[in-house]
């Protein structure tokens, strides 16, 4: 489903579209009538409404700018941009993974921008290279364990999952997600070719059952003892520290996060980011990349990662109070363009491996 919201100070209107072809009539309204005015800007968001619009709404608050949200799932937003093509009403973009950012930038629906703020505040590694997007927030993609089953000290890194001391003992996610493809696009990248396309065989051959379900699945299942160890983004841990649901507090006090490739002279965690990028249908450029500033800003970057369960991407903001308690970890630096350049090569090793 589609959510259309218009965010102008305290109040905001919801329109929901059951169909992606009612999504399209909602764009080309968009498109004749909205766009045209001043001091507003057209947001299309794979993030959910209610993890997205109060960041906006406080934009639209701080600079009188209206903001029009149309909020849908990540690939697709990227479909209906790219059927829009030049007559899209979309100033930005914003979505998960640096993966989909790449398919974006491929698809031909970004442009490139950039400004003096973006350039001073988002480390390089986490915006494209090419300045069509920039990083909002970071997850890592860690192990989760059962410590009733795994002592950590057991635990080392990524590429210590293919051992075959783990066989029957780890439940993944489907190589069709785009968060174990960028995995191990980063693999390709940090061991190279070889060695991961050995890894993920290896790793497939550790499964205790075929992959099934999302990041929230795996950590359940760990807790349940389907399986010991898992990989999992540390957002999703955190939502179930959050949660409301006396079932997902219990998971999140039975499963525990270890940092991998940790040591001095590995390269880190794994990270990924959500983030935003200028499409080229846009017309309303100056508040586009002012909102794009105003996402990377102190207060915006703290909110965003508290409501989000995510890092910030910016230095001197503290993590999400659901991901404090496990301290701080040394994070991969690598450039995540390169999870975009490696993601073909690593789906063939994941088809290759049998990883379904």
């Amino acid at each position: 489903m589609n959510a259309l919201v218009s965010v102008s100070g305290a109040s905001a209107r919801t329109l929901v579209s059951k169909s992606i072809s009612m999504a399209l009539v909602a764009g080309a309204v968009l498109g004749s009538t909205l766009v045209t005015a001043e001091g507003e800007v057209n947001v299309y968001s794979a993030r959910k409404e209610a993890l997205i619009a109060p960041a906006l709404d406080a934009f639209s608050k701080a600079n009188d700018v209206t903001v029009n949200l149309v909020t849908g799932n990540a690939d697709a937003l990227l479909r209906r941009l790219q059927v829009e093509g030049s007559a899209s009403p979309a100033d930005v973009f914003i979505t998960v993974d640096a993966g989909r950012l790449y398919r974006a930038k491929a698809a031909g629906v970004l442009q490139p921008f950039e400004t003096d703020v973006l350039n001073d505040v988002v480390p390089d590694n986490l915006h494209d290279r090419d300045g069509y997007w920039y990083g909002l927030s970071q997850r890592a993609r860690v192990i989760f364990y059962n410590p009733e089953k795994v002592d950590a000290s057991e635990l080392s890194t990524y590429e210590a999952l293919a051992d075959p001391k783990w066989k029957g003992r780890i439940c993944a996610r489907s190589s069709s997600n785009i968060y174990n493809q960028s995995l191990v696009a980063s693999m390709i990248e940090a061991d190279g070719k070889e060695a991961t396309q050995k890894w993920v065989k290896g790793f497939v051959a550790n499964f205790a059952r075929p992959p099934f379900g999302g990041d929230t699945d795996q950590l359940k299942a760990v807790a349940a003892g389907v399986c010991d160890v898992t990989l999992a983004n540390t957002y999703y841990f955190g939502r179930l520290g959050q949660s409301d649901k006396a079932s997902d507090r219990a998971v999140y006090d039975q499963v525990a996060l270890f940092w991998p490739n940790q040591t001095e002279g590995d390269r880190g965690a794994h990270v990924n980011v959500s983030g935003i990028g200028l499409t080229t249908s846009a017309t309303n450029i100056d508040n586009a990349k002012l909102l794009v500033e105003y996402l990377t800003n102190h207060e915006s970057q703290e909110w965003y990662a508290d409501v989000n369960n995510e890092y910030p991407v910016i230095d001197g903001v503290a993590p999400p109070k659901s991901l404090q308690p496990f301290g701080e970890f040394k994070a991969d630096s690598m450039s995540l363009s390169v999870l975009g350049d490696n993601n073909r090569m690593a789906v063939e090793m994941m088809d290759t491996a049998g990883w379904k």
